[in-house]
């Protein structure tokens, strides 16, 4: 269920911003997933696309186990205006929030 997740925000994070196909290098990449007390990383492309992730596992072992992810990503729009969203996801829901975003 928790992998289940994770690749399930990635899929968001993914179709939310504009898909261009550039010849985008990495030029910075953290990874630090050992598989306990959470993960972070962080990924910055030479296209001007950033995005930074947190997880922690919170109340393990109980029934109310839940995984909170905390993160941002950003992207030059096709209007040249930079985009960013941050966003937490976690046992309500995933939670966007961002300048272009519609508040309620």
């Amino acid at each position: 269920m928790k992998s289940f997740m994770i690749l399930a925000l990635f899929a968001v994070a993914a179709l939310a911003s504009p898909v261009e196909y550039k010849d985008a290098t990495i030029l910075r990449q953290n990874l630090d997933n050992i598989g306990v007390d959470g993960y972070n990383y962080a990924v910055e492309t030479s296209d001007g696309k950033r995005q930074e992730e947190s997880g922690t596992l919170t109340n393990p072992g109980t029934d109310n186990e839940a995984l909170v992810v905390r993160g941002s990503y950003s992207y030059t729009g096709p209007d040249g205006v930079v985009y960013t969203v941050t966003y937490v996801a976690d046992q309500n829901g995933f939670q966007p929030q961002g300048a272009h975003i519609p508040q309620a």
